[in-house]
C-alpha cells in the first residue's frame, strides 16, 4: 500500500510541470485571449501614433561646425 502511494505521488509531482507548460501561449486558446489581443493591437497602434507625433515635434540639430564634436573643448 505505501508502495503504491508513493508511485502515486512521485508520477504526480513529475507531471505537473509538463502540464503546467502546455497551459502556456500555445496550449489552449480562450475567446479572451483573442479579445485581448485586439484591445493590444489598439493599444500598440495608439502607442506608435503617440510615438510618431512626438519625434516629429523634436526640432532638428543645429548645423554648427562646433556642435559635431562635443570633445573638442576637452581635447
Amino acid at each position: 500500500m505505501r508502495a503504491v502511494v508513493v508511485a502515486l505521488t512521485t508520477i504526480a509531482l513529475l507531471t505537473a510541470p509538463a502540464y503546467a507548460q502546455g497551459r502556456g501561449k500555445g496550449g489552449g486558446k480562450h475567446p479572451a485571449s483573442d479579445q485581448t489581443s485586439e484591445e493590444q493591437k489598439k493599444k500598440n497602434a495608439d502607442a506608435d501614433k503617440a510615438y510618431k507625433s512626438a519625434i516629429e515635434r523634436i526640432p532638428d540639430k543645429k548645423s554648427d561646425d562646433k556642435s559635431d564634436d562635443p570633445w573638442q573643448k576637452v581635447r
